[in-house]
């Protein structure tokens, strides 16, 4: 039913609404002429920054570092040419130029703030830019109480130091034992050439901490702080770990490099990738990965799954697929439940 009659409405108030109307008109067409003059922005980065959820108690924000591009047709193995056609094109991703997500993960469990992975650092054109993406989220460098590294490779622990200075001067670095000890053994170099850059990597990214007394060692399955469980799954690195995050029944797992294309691994979990220091055992615990994943039903958070990386695997076949976790300003789920 319409409230408004024109017969009934002092003149006053017509007239106000008529030049409203005519007002409106007028910047719409000084908006649209102004459209045609303005050039287009100069500026086409996207910085995603961070993306924030709760799980229980937890704050859980994922830290885009920035991203890395890779030839996938050259690095991806265990696979044939026509294979990686069909998966990456059918996804619109260029096996010769892949853009791929650098990820870290920032949980603050109310007694501790940990960042899991640290970024590239100065290693990529496109990355190292975990510092700003924590200053966005309301944290700096000083803030953070502990680092835990899923392994060590570049784009994951590069990020700990800055010009032979810890960036992150007030927390303690966990790393497994068996990464520490292999990355930190330089005659391991000669043992892997196609790996040995990762072994000068290492040093520059730990020494300040070992020199401070500020590295940990773990091992299996520990407990590194309250609800932060280490998890072996060796094969991308002899100590590669991943974290499980708990708070209150709610359940996160922090997948490192067990992922690297998404496209081609969750459809074929047996692709592999010539970073992998034993391809066979990585292939191993990504198959048990997401088969655990898939079964159970939690949070994944994976470091080069397109930001923020966070979403859950379902099976299909003897595939599976990535369901997005979706996209919420309050960190809250459609049923008003916290992740």
């Amino acid at each position: 039913m319409c409230l408004f009659n024109p017969a009934k409405t002092p003149i006053s108030v017509l007239l106000a609404l008529l030049l409203g109307a005519v007002t409106a008109q007028a910047g719409a067409q000084v908006v649209r002429e102004g459209a045609r003059l303005s050039p287009v922005t100069n500026q086409q980065r996207t910085v995603p920054g961070f993306y924030r959820l709760m799980l229980g108690k937890f704050e859980i924000t994922a830290l885009s570092d920035g991203t890395v591009t890779l030839p996938l047709d050259k690095l991806l193995t265990n696979t044939t040419p026509a294979q990686l056609k069909k998966l990456l094109g059918r996804a619109g991703v260029d096996p010769q130029a892949a853009e791929i997500s650098i990820n870290a993960y920032l949980v603050h469990t109310g007694e501790r703030i940990v960042l899991i992975d640290t970024g590239a650092g100065s290693l990529f054109p496109n990355g190292g830019r975990i510092l700003q993406s924590l200053s966005a989220a309301g944290y700096s460098a000083e803030d953070i109480t502990d680092v835990m590294i899923t392994h060590i490779h570049g784009d994951h622990s590069a990020g700990l130091s800055r010009e032979g200075k810890r960036v992150f001067p007030n927390a303690t670095v966990h790393v497994d034992g068996r990464d520490a000890d292999f990355w930190l053994d330089s005659s391991n170099a000669a043992k892997h050439p196609n790996h040995a850059s990762f072994f000068a990597q290492a040093k520059l990214d730990l020494s300040p901490y070992l020199a401070s007394g500020k590295v940990r060692r773990f091992g299996a399955s520990d407990e590194l702080v309250a609800g932060i469980r280490a998890l072996p799954a060796p094969g991308h690195t002899p100590g590669h770990s991943l974290f499980a995050v708990e708070s209150e029944g709610k359940k996160l797992v922090l997948w490192g490099d067990l992922i690297h294309d998404m496209e081609s691994q969750f459809n074929a979990p047996g692709v592999a990738i010539s970073f992998d220091v034993n391809q066979s055992a990585a292939i191993a615990q990504r198959k048990i990965a997401l088969n655990d994943a898939a079964a159970k039903g939690y949070l994944v958070g994976a470091a080069h799954i397109s930001f923020p990386g966070i979403g859950r695997v379902l099976a299909d076949g003897s595939s599976y697929r990535w369901l997005p976790v979706t996209y919420s300003e309050t960190g809250l789920t459609s049923q008003g439940k916290r992740r």
